[in-house]
């Protein structure tokens, strides 16, 4: 699964980024407060709703940070006002709502990839049945993710911050909004308005999605080419497009997420969009290279087609269907494009081992619960001024020893996974964290979905199952392991750096992570339980093109089909796609190397107009051209507000995007209930606008 940006916003511009916010000591008496907990889980669980939802939907999730830290400071202001309370609400408070928002809203990668991939397999029983073993599979590996990244605090926030050029931007533009809320003398006033946009959205969107299953084709999903078609002309170039899916989705979310990235980046996703549906898939078909299906045999929808299987038919190498043919491209230049960004980096990698070295030799001197900084002794430009609080030995060191040693019998007894496969999984799950970050710090785009799969394919090459199935399940077991402990080592870390400019407590900020993971742990399968009942499609291993299905599922999708390839005994994969891949990953690579040493100095302004071929490649994987085009919508939106109005997109854009993305989210949730209780779309609904009667 990727995440294009943990939403962000613009930042006001600090004359070092890379040292603590002046005045930034802690000056609060108690800041961990039940209230504290209680209001950013809260928070947390309905964007974990909302990722689910969307990551069902087209593999997209986002952070919780910017959300919890507005209605944290809105809900704990008022409530420090109240006779209920005994002590003020300040900055550092304000902050462990957020964390608590963030590692709570977590987890929900897994159970948009890889956990959907199983059931899809036939390699668990159902969601239901198997909560028990997702709790555990959840918990072992965001609380090794956590415990294993604790004690790299100081490396990547002081260490090495300058040198990578690590300034994680959406943590930074959490700790400036939670500066200027409390800093500003009409901070109270600010927030309430923030708060009041927030609330706007958040409504709109949620109304919005829940209305539109009942007129999807006229609220939602705009088709003018079916319309061409129902008017009576029959175009075969309308039907055409409308089998490639062309047509606009007024989806608040990825308007919202638009709204949050570059022109740059929208435009990259919708340029990938044209380039892989709009051309190459065409002409795939047209050569006889790419099979589609029918989807309908009445009336004037004879012609339209279905290119998205990726059913045991249309998921060969003699057989493919277009999207299975242009998945390769799309996975292999996602992990060259990574790869090569990380390699242009490779100072963190030499770092990392004279400095593992380093940390070997103190370990000798060290006494247990004494605390230490991880790297060299060298001292900030700014002393950190919550290093007095650091994260200790004693608080990481027995809970990593705990989780390896409880995670080889345990997911030995439950998913049938070798010591030694456990063992090398948690040690990718530690080294793709590393990249993770890294990549998080100096871009806001964590690449967790690509990491994972390297996972994934390095697994199948050392898995020696029996059976096919053993070797499928294993294999997603271990990318699961990774896509978890990558994805909460990274939220720790973008915690840490909000902590690190406000001067929160790190040892704080850890428990309260700790606490949301654990909550994160018992509520995520809870949430994917609720959708799979409400939608069977999710879990089906070959859903027929026919039926209409709420969601696409590409990272589930892609996941599957890469279980199954690394583990079947020749490369299941078409020799011209392989082809292709190779000379896209290629390309790919040479555009990374192209802007780290060509694109520089007085080239450097050139770099707006350089493509991002990471996310470029992602809409290969992701065969719905409508989210391209939402994101374009809202990164317009945004240009054009920030021109004529920057000061007021500055102090609401976040606020909009974030009501607008955890609006339609719950809007999901709440039509996957009622589709439970029988009022859903699906029986009550019309298709007018939709082809064939179905959207």
């Amino acid at each position: 699964m990727e995440s294009p940006s943990r939403t962000c916003s613009d930042t006001v511009e600090e004359p070092n980024p890379f040292a603590p916010f002046p005045n930034s000591e802690p000056n609060e008496r108690r800041i961990l407060t039940l209230r504290a907990i209680l209001v950013g889980s809260l928070c947390g669980t309905l964007v974990n709703t909302s990722n689910i939802y969307l990551g069902l939907k087209a593999g997209w999730t986002t952070s919780a940070n910017i959300f919890g830290s507005i209605i944290g400071f809105v809900v704990l202001k008022q409530w420090s006002a109240s006779s209920f309370s005994n002590h003020a609400f300040g900055p550092h408070e304000n902050n462990i709502v957020q964390t608590a928002a963030t590692a709570a809203g977590g987890l929900s990668g897994v159970f948009v990839s890889a956990v959907p991939a199983l059931h899809q397999l036939g390699l668990l029983k159902t969601p239901g049945a198997d909560y028990f073993h997702l709790t555990l599979l959840t918990g072992l590996g965001g609380l090794f993710g956590l415990f294993s990244i604790a004690p790299l605090r100081h490396f990547f926030l002081v260490q090495v911050a300058r040198e990578l050029d690590l300034r994680f931007p959406s943590s930074t533009a959490t700790a400036t909004t939670i500066r200027s809320m409390h800093q500003a003398l009409e901070g109270g006033l600010k927030a309430r308005r923030k708060l009041r946009v927030v609330v706007i959205s958040f409504l709109a969107a949620l109304i919005l999605r829940v209305a539109s299953q009942y007129a999807i084709g006229i609220l939602w999903d705009w088709h003018p080419f079916t319309w061409m078609v129902t008017t009576g002309i029959t175009v075969s170039a309308a039907m055409s497009l409308e089998s490639w899916g062309w047509y606009i989705e007024w989806t608040p979310a990825f308007i919202g997420s638009g709204m949050l990235v570059s022109v740059n980046v929208a435009v990259s996703f919708l340029a990938g969009s044209v380039l892989a549906w709009g051309v190459i898939g065409p002409l795939l078909v047209s050569n006889g290279i790419a099979f589609g299906q029918h989807r309908s045999s009445e009336g004037p929808w004879t012609e339209l087609m279905s290119y998205t299987s990726l059913s045991k038919e249309l998921a060969t190498a003699d057989h493919p269907s277009p999207r299975y043919w242009l998945l390769w491209p799309g996975v292999i230049c996602m992990t060259t494009t990574a790869l090569t960004e990380l390699a242009c980096q490779w100072r963190v990698i030499w770092i990392v081992l004279r400095d593992g070295f380093s940390l070997l030799v103190k370990w000798a001197k060290l006494k247990l619960g004494k605390g230490y900084a991880y790297t060299s002794l060298e001292q900030p430009e700014k002393p950190d001024p919550a290093d007095s609080n650091r994260v200790r030995l004693w608080m990481w060191l027995p809970g990593v020893i705990l989780v390896i040693v409880l995670s080889c019998p345990a997911l030995k007894a439950q998913f049938g996974m070798s010591y030694v496969m456990t063992l090398l999984s948690l040690f990718l799950a530690f080294g793709m964290s590393l990249l993770a970050i890294q990549a998080t710090g100096a871009t806001d785009t964590t690449p967790l979905g690509t990491l994972s799969k390297v996972s994934q394919v390095i697994l199948g090459v050392v898995n020696s199952q029996p059976s096919i199935e053993a070797a499928q399940r294993l294999n997603l077991i271990g990318g699961a392991l990774t896509n978890i402990a990558a994805s909460q080592a990274t939220d720790l870390m973008g915690d840490f750096r909000v902590g690190f400019l406000l001067g929160t407590p790190p040892s704080t900020q850890y428990l309260t992570q700790i606490i949301g993971t654990l909550l994160a742990t018992f509520i995520s399968p809870l949430i994917f339980i609720v959708f799979s009942t409400a939608y069977p499609c999710i879990l089906a291993s070959d859903p027929n093109p026919t039926d209409s299905c709420e969601f696409s599922l590409p990272a589930a999708s892609a996941w599957r089909v890469i279980a199954v390839a690394a583990t079947e005994p020749t490369l299941p994969i078409p020799r011209s796609s392989l082809i292709f891949s190779s000379i896209m990953g290629i390309v790919g690579s040479a555009m990374v190397l192209l802007r780290h040493f060509i694109l520089v100095d007085k080239w450097a302004h050139a770099r707006k107009y350089h493509p991002n071929f990471m996310i470029l490649a992602m809409a290969f994987t992701l065969p719905a051209t409508h989210y391209g085009i939402a994101m374009v919508i809202g990164a317009l939106v945004a240009a054009v507000w920030r021109k004529r109005s920057l000061v007021g997109y500055e102090e609401y854009g976040a606020a909009v995007a974030a009501g607008m993305m955890a609006g339609e989210g719950i809007g999901g949730s709440v039509n996957a209930l009622l589709s439970i209780l029988g009022v859903g779309g699906e029986g009550w609904g019309t298709g007018v606008g939709c082809p064939a009667g179905r959207c």
